[in-house]
C-alpha cells in the first residue's frame, strides 16, 4: 500500500493543496473519474475542519493528511490534534452526528459544530470519525476501479521517422 502524507500549517490557504494532492493520488490510485469531485469536496471539508480546530486550539501543530492506496480503495485520513470532549476511544460515525445534528438544527440560528461532518457523510459511503483529548481523525474511503493492464497502441510502438533503427 503506497502512502503520501502532508503536514501543514493551520492556514485555510493550505486547505487548496491538501484537495489537489488528493485528487491526484485517487485519479492515480483507479477512482472513478465521477467520483474524483466527491474526494475534492471530502478531503477539503476535513482538511477544513481541521484547521478550524487548530486555529482555536494548537495553532503551532500542522494538520496531517495521510492518503493511500491499496487492497481495492482509497483512504484519506485528516488527523487534527485538537482536543475534543469525548472519552478516549470514542467512535463515532457519521450517522449519529447527522441525527444528533438534525435535532440542534431545527433550534438554532448559526449552524451547528459538526455540519462538516454531515456533508462530508453526504459525499463518502464510507467514513468513520475517531475523536479523543489527543484530537481527531476523519477517514474516508472510496473503491478504486480494477485495473486493465495499459496497452501501447500499435503507432506507439513504431520508431517516430528520423529515429535510427537498431541493426538486424
Amino acid at each position: 500500500m503506497a502512502t503520501v502524507e502532508l503536514r501543514f500549517t493551520a492556514l485555510p490557504a493550505h486547505v487548496r493543496t491538501a484537495r489537489l494532492v488528493a485528487v491526484s493520488l485517487a485519479r492515480r490510485a483507479g477512482v472513478e473519474d465521477d467520483v474524483l469531485d466527491e474526494v475534492r469536496l471530502a478531503v477539503g471539508e476535513a482538511a477544513t475542519r481541521a484547521v478550524g480546530r487548530h486555529e482555536a486550539s494548537c495553532p503551532a501543530e500542522p494538520v496531517l493528511v495521510r492518503l493511500s492506496d491499496g487492497e481495492g480503495k482509497f483512504v484519506a485520513e485528516v488527523v487534527d490534534r485538537a482536543a475534543d470532549p469525548v472519552e478516549p476511544g470514542e467512535n463515532l460515525t457519521v450517522a449519529e452526528v447527522v441525527a444528533d445534528l438534525h435535532l440542534v438544527v431545527e433550534s438554532a440560528q448559526e449552524l451547528p459544530p459538526g455540519v462538516d461532518l454531515a456533508v462530508i457523510g453526504g459525499l463518502v459511503d464510507d467514513v468513520t470519525v475517531e475523536a479523543g483529548p489527543q484530537g481527531s481523525v476523519v477517514t474516508m474511503v472510496w473503491p478504486v476501479a480494477a485495473h486493465t493492464p495499459l496497452t501501447r497502441s500499435p503507432r506507439a510502438a513504431e520508431p517516430a521517422a528520423g529515429t535510427p533503427q537498431p541493426a538486424q
